[in-house]
């Protein structure tokens, strides 16, 4: 039998080998070959059949093991020289809102308790429309304003303060995300 698989390119492939497909995560041990099609024993039972280019031939060793020393060696290494990498956003992170505003009274002041309802809505909207404004200010183009459910009443007067403004689109912010109790705003930038 020849060195090398019948394209002439690596190792030959026998009987009880260990091999892995080129173009997928399957290995196995190689059962049988028959003109040229290798019968692999997939890791999880299964017999699939290869061409013998598609495979390459792997040892029986056990894979490499790094130890948790190492592997906090090579963290503080790249820690020291600075050059960390931000990883790239995923799809759903790039379009996500760049700036949220919670008008939980509880977030916004630790005197809640003794403020009257009209108060309250009154320190959430002023906080709403100081926020918006800073955005616009920012040329920071969404804002989710988290709300809360409740009875509906800030909602609707954000909906009145976001009408006020030209440029101002608003909608329901991600319901995955937030539930019905928020509102995303969208600030068309002016040039």
């Amino acid at each position: 039998m020849s060195k090398y698989n019948s394209d002439g390119k690596g190792p030959t492939l026998r009987p009880g080998d260990r091999a892995e497909a080129i173009d997928d995560l399957i290995s196995g041990t190689v059962t049988r070959i028959e003109g040229g099609v290798v019968t692999l024993l997939t890791d999880d039972g299964f017999p699939m059949n290869f061409e013998m280019r598609e495979l390459v031939r792997i040892s029986g060793e056990t894979p490499i093991e790094i130890s948790n020393s190492e592997i906090s060696r090579v963290k503080d290494e790249e820690a020291r020289s600075g050059k960390r990498r931000k990883p790239a956003p995923r799809p759903k992170e790039r379009n996500a809102p760049q700036m949220e505003v919670d008008l939980h009274i509880e977030k916004l002041t630790q005197g809640y308790k003794r403020l009257e309802t009209f108060e309250i809505l009154e320190l959430q909207l002023e906080t709403a429309k100081r926020q918006l404004e800073f955005a616009i200010r920012k040329r920071i183009q969404k804002v989710v304003f988290i709300h809360g459910v409740g009875e509906g009443i800030l909602k609707e007067e954000l909906k009145y303060l976001f009408n006020r403004y030209e440029g101002v689109r608003f909608y329901d912010a991600d319901y995955q995300k937030y539930g019905m109790g928020a509102t995303e705003v969208y600030i068309t930038q002016q040039a």
